[in-house]
């Protein structure tokens, strides 16, 4: 009995960890003083002809959020590996989205034609009377078939 009285707290302390505990899932890149967090649905787990709902929190050094309508943000889509020179494969239009957390937000659905390895480019600069330096991010998506 004293061996599983330890186990026991062990295990509900294991399963608190999991639940406090967020998933890795997102892509956090920072580049100067811009932040940006990619999320795409389902899951962060695209899949090949299939649309996938992709946003990017972005943010500035110190974690004001910068909503679309304040950033001239342009996506572009590459197959991986990528060479100097490659035209996109996708450049789908952002639009301003919001869920709970997060209000007028870049985001836009994408299609990935197939499986594989792609990067996203987000380049942006400041709208009139935002305050943040031009920026690109890049993320790697893999996608599955």
């Amino acid at each position: 009995m004293y061996r599983s009285l330890p186990n026991k707290y062990i295990g509900w302390l294991l399963l608190s960890v999991l639940i406090n505990t967020p998933v890795a899932a997102h892509t956090l890149k920072v580049t100067k003083d811009v932040g940006g967090l990619l999320h795409i649905e389902p899951h962060d787990n695209p899949r090949a002809g299939k649309a996938a709902q992709a946003w990017i929190v972005l943010t500035r050094k110190g974690g004001q959020i910068i909503p679309l309508a304040q950033c001239n943000c342009q996506l572009a889509v590459y197959r991986k590996p990528r060479r100097q020179g490659d035209v996109p494969l996708l450049q789908p239009k952002l639009q301003a989205l919001s869920n709970q957390q997060y209000q007028g937000i870049p985001g836009t659905k994408i299609v990935f034609p197939n499986p594989g390895e792609y990067e996203l480019e987000l380049r942006g600069t400041p709208k009139a009377g935002a305050n943040f330096q031009p920026f690109k991010l890049l993320y790697t998506v893999n996608v599955s078939s």
